[in-house]
């Protein structure tokens, strides 16, 4: 008899064991509103009836996540899920010990693009799967170019034809870093040297010949061809596309809500290769993407959570919730048809993610001034000017 109550003890013991196990709680910090969370909301409530687990959605603002977590996970009182961080914080988190690689939960990256996970990796590892992604693109009015120049000297002859006369060929900021960025990518500057994933904060790449070379061709752009006048910053540059006075803009997603409003007919297109060029235009690439917590008990769970909400399926419906451009790349295909996907899709896989180690903070500040500088007035002395700013930036690192 003993024995028999024994054996019934166990069992009741087991069902309790797995009742606790199915109503488990997995606790997702987000910074989405709108749409946007109206649509986690939804991926929370599918993931639930599919395993039981609930989820429970904690608003927390974009800025304050990162300290936030890396203060509380260690103490058991972060979230098991972050939805979602960029990469740019990725190596701040890594370091701290908060974020969990991912690589045995990820049996498959095929449909991912290349960029997108390349971004989410730090020091071999990936440490979040990737959800959607922006860069810059080349955006062209299709009433002044009906198609995109592929070559230099059709860019060149479409900018200048379409120049004059209150109207303009081609703006960009000329003076922003980060959007310029492609051109010194392909003349064969770099911020650091990645080797084999590893990004090495002792070899920078803004002051070698390259870098020189693609600092000369802004200020060209102004002062040789004549297309950007000074005192053209990202503002400006989009409301002269807006009001149908620009045939070709750079600039990313976050404008082509106002571009759509305005009713233009638009196009968009990688920037082609700059004149005497070594390599192809690769503009920044910011990735955002969905980690766990390293400290989490649940971590199987969360990353299940997490590969839902980065797969394909779920990737088409946050594109048709907010606009975000997937980083599935069979997403990217099932929206083809939707010319702002598969134009940017193609800009962020020809692209080079942003660096995500901490050492890109000391980069920002004096590699932006180099930059502006050399645009202000002709023929720079390129090279004291991004020696000076690599010295500042080494200095800053130490």
């Amino acid at each position: 008899m003993k024995k028999a109550l024994t054996i019934l003890s166990l069992a009741l013991l087991g069902s309790a064991i797995t009742s606790q196990a199915s109503a488990a709680t997995l606790t997702v910090w987000t910074h989405f509103g709108g749409p946007e969370l109206a649509w986690l909301k939804s991926q929370a409530a599918d993931f639930t009836k599919k395993t039981g687990t609930q989820v429970s959605l904690v608003s927390v603002p974009f800025d304050n996540i990162p300290d936030k977590f890396i203060q509380s996970a260690p103490k058991g009182q972060g979230p098991d899920v972050v939805v979602t961080l960029p990469q740019d914080r990725l190596g701040q988190l890594a370091a701290a010990g908060v974020v969990e690689p991912m690589d045995k939960y990820v049996t498959s990256r095929t449909d991912f693009d290349k960029t997108a996970l390349t971004a989410m990796t730090y020091k071999g590892k990936l440490f979040g799967l990737p959800m959607f992604a922006e860069s810059v693109a080349l955006v062209y009015n299709k009433k002044l170019i009906p198609n995109a120049p592929t070559t230099w000297s059709a860019f060149l002859s479409a900018a200048q034809k379409n120049t004059g006369n209150g109207k303009f060929g081609f703006l960009a900021d000329l003076s922003n870093a980060y959007m310029n960025y492609g051109v010194v990518s392909a003349y064969g500057g770099y911020v650091f040297k990645n080797t084999g994933g590893t990004l090495n904060p002792k070899d920078i790449g803004l002051a070698n010949a390259g870098a020189e070379k693609a600092s000369a061709f802004l200020n060209d752009l102004r002062y040789k061809y004549n297309l950007v006048p000074e005192g053209v910053d990202g503002g400006a540059a989009k409301s002269a596309f807006v009001d149908g006075r620009l045939a070709m803009l750079l600039t990313g997603p976050w404008d082509i809500g106002d571009i759509k409003k305005a009713g233009i007919d638009y196009g968009i297109a990688a920037f082609p290769t700059p004149p005497g060029a070594s390599g192809k235009w690769s503009p920044f690439v910011g990735v955002q993407g969905t980690m766990i917590n390293a400290y989490g008990k649940q971590k199987t769970a969360a990353a299940q959570f997490a590969k839902q909400i980065s797969s394909s399926t779920a990737q088409v419906t946050f594109n048709q919730a907010g606009g975000r451009i997937p980083v599935s790349l069979s997403a990217r295909t099932k929206l083809k048809a939707d010319p702002v996907v598969s134009g940017f899709g193609k800009t962020i896989s020809m692209g080079t993610p942003m660096p995500n180690i901490v050492e890109m903070g000391s980069v920002w500040g004096p590699w932006s001034a180099a930059i502006a500088q050399s645009v202000q007035k002709p023929n720079q002395n390129y090279s004291q000017i991004l020696d000076k700013a690599v010295s500042e930036i080494n200095s800053n690192i130490k």
